[in-house]
């Protein structure tokens, strides 16, 4: 420390998740792609620009909660782990399930795509939260990753 050197000033903070609504899942759990996309085509019918969403899951498969990780632009949406993550934390996820809109309709995996699928799954798992689908989702159809 240098003389005369005023003390840095630390914030003391604390993290809360808020609860801004709810929706009612019939399907109850997520076992399937399929259960996945029921959920989140809910969130994204008829969006014209990107929306990437996570949806955490409890250890019965149950979802607890869905976020909107990232809006994007028309065509680009830069995800990053540490957000993805940061939902699932804040909800006890043990595992978690993303999906998002290509607002052209089209459902087909770019390279960028599976580099993000990667990333993610490597981060899910050093936080062992499981990874269980990650899907693009348009207004009648998914696909997988």
């Amino acid at each position: 420390m240098k003389p005369n050197q005023p003390a840095k000033r630390v914030d003391i903070v604390s993290i809360k998740l808020v609860k801004e609504g709810g929706v009612r899942y019939k399907g109850r759990t997520i076992h399937r792609p399929d259960d996945g996309y029921t959920l989140m085509k809910e969130f994204l019918e008829g969006i014209d620009r990107e929306h990437f969403l996570v949806v955490s899951l409890d250890t019965k498969n149950q979802p607890v909660s869905v976020n909107v990780c990232h809006i994007g632009s028309l065509n680009a949406s830069i995800v990053h782990p540490r957000e993805v993550l940061k939902v699932a934390i804040l909800s006890n996820a043990a595992a978690a399930m993303i999906g998002y809109n290509h607002p052209s309709g089209n459902t087909e995996s770019s390279r960028v795509n599976l580099e993000v699928t990667k990333r993610l799954r490597e981060a899910c798992e050093l936080m062992d939260i499981h990874l269980r689908e990650h899907l693009i989702i348009n207004d009648e159809t998914y696909r997988a990753l």
